[in-house]
């Protein structure tokens, strides 16, 4: 037990806790359980959590990060859609770190389907070993339904990573990176090695971090996110083309982008989130030349 009170899962207890609860870790919910002393606390350090946190954490699994969170959070509040691993939780908080297990609340639910009402506290940062199938529309939900929410750092596929945190002109930039940066400021936070998950996943893993940020325009989220979906959808084409249905006509897709300052014959990975939420405005202010 360290001078906080809490023990954290080493392999012997990871792999003790799973043959319990006779679990056998699914690609299907994408589960790799983190058995690394030390990767769990340079996750929760470089989260910059403190008291006055409220931490959200999906996906707990068997508690490796939760119980790295304890000392260091005010209050954490996991979010597990495992029932076997909901229920199992508080008991290993009890265990490991029994004078901090009442600093946490856990909630059976999916993290794609919950909403700020949901939780007891405000969750303020999110700090997560999120499953790699579902780990971009998690994080731009919980964006979206917690304003709370100003700050987090996940461990992710490191492709996923990359493209999360990519930059305008960047080969990987697309859709997972205009929508992210509406609501933050986004980066790559370091590698994750293999090593350190049971079982052992065939592809690499990344941090990234996020703080929240202001939305770049008085434009709605949705306005501005059904440009940039309409942006991608056809990579190749010139924003003129690949706006066409969006608008109406690819004559009326250039009016609105003259309008809006952008170049037509640019494409969609070369625009800024303030950029497409410029078109969303010209659209909705029916601008025309």
């Amino acid at each position: 037990m360290d001078e906080q009170g809490a023990s954290l899962l080493g392999p012997a207890d990871v792999r003790r806790l799973a043959d319990e609860l006779g679990i056998k870790p699914t690609k299907k919910l994408g589960q790799n359980f983190v058995h690394d002393p030390n990767t769990v606390r340079r996750i929760v350090s470089a989260a910059e959590v403190g008291p006055d946190d409220v931490a959200l954490e999906v996906g707990p699994g068997l508690g490796s990060l939760t119980l790295a969170l304890l000392p260091v959070a005010g209050a954490v509040t996991a979010v597990e859609i495992d029932p076997v691993l909901a229920e199992r939780l508080p008991r290993t908080a009890q265990e490991f770190a029994p004078q901090l297990a009442d600093r946490l609340t856990v909630l059976p639910a999916d993290a794609l389907r919950v909403q700020a009402a949901d939780f007891p506290k405000p969750p303020t940062a999110l700090v997560a070993n999120l499953p790699y199938n579902v780990a971009v529309p998690v994080v731009l939900h919980l964006l979206a339904e917690l304003p709370s929410l100003r700050k987090g750092l996940v461990m992710v596929q490191s492709e996923v990573a990359d493209r999360m945190a990519a930059e305008p002109g960047s080969r990987v930039y697309g859709v997972p990176s205009a929508k992210a940066a509406w609501y933050a400021d986004v980066r790559r936070a370091g590698p994750v090695p293999r090593k350190v998950f049971w079982p052992v996943p065939n592809v690499d893993s990344g941090l990234v971090s996020f703080h929240r940020v202001d939305p770049p325009s008085s434009a709605s989220r949705q306005d501005v996110f059904r440009v940039v979906d309409a942006a991608f959808a056809q990579r190749r084409k010139t924003l003129r083309g690949a706006l066409s249905g969006w608008a109406g006509s690819a004559a009326r897709a250039e009016e609105l982008l003259r309008a809006a300052g952008i170049d037509p014959t640019t494409r969609g990975e070369q625009l800024r989130i303030a950029d497409f939420a410029r078109i969303a405005e010209a659209a909705s202010s029916g601008s025309s030349s």
